[in-house]
């Protein structure tokens, strides 16, 4: 997951950055996010436990208590992914597809040059810019919250273990 998520961050970086640049370079960025799209989206399904969308994609009431839990500062940590984390992830991957689909489209005979195409894909991409600051600001507020550092377990794969009212 950790060699995922450093090459997801790594491609749309590039595919952001090469936006107005280099086509070729866009364009095989664009194809490699949407490839490790299609890698989270099968390793959802027969992934390990804390990789698989069952184990933390939940209700929109689960999230919504979780969201006031965490403005009266009294959530639960979880072992896995938390509830908002859950529907971030969901909410990145679907940016994410759609921005690498009507890259995609853009490249074809049929939408080349088609206006709401090529301005989707750069409405999607700069949605994904706000998405990712709040993915940050969560992880930030998540590690300072339960005094783990949550950036630190993305590149060494630990955390602390876990403490008896914890959500596995």
């Amino acid at each position: 997951m950790r060699l995922f998520h450093w090459s997801l961050v790594t491609a749309f970086v590039t595919a952001w950055l090469t936006g107005e640049g280099s086509r070729v370079v866009h364009e095989w960025a664009g194809y490699i996010v949407a490839a490790l799209v299609v890698f989270r989206l099968v390793w959802g399904l027969v992934g390990p436990r804390y990789a698989r969308f069952g184990q933390f994609i939940r209700s929109p009431r689960v999230i919504g208590r979780y969201l006031s839990d965490m403005l009266k500062r009294r959530e639960p940590r979880y072992l896995g992914h938390n509830p908002a984390g859950g529907a971030m992830i969901v909410v990145l991957l679907a940016a994410l597809a759609g921005t690498a689909l009507t890259g995609w489209m853009y490249t074809t005979e049929a939408y080349w040059g088609v206006e709401w195409v090529e301005e989707t894909h750069e409405f999607l991409a700069n949605l994904l810019l706000l998405l990712v600051g709040l993915h940050i600001a969560g992880v930030l507020v998540s590690s300072w919250v339960h005094h783990e550092n949550l950036i630190r377990a993305m590149w060494t794969g630990k955390k602390r273990g876990p403490d008896a009212d914890d959500v596995a």
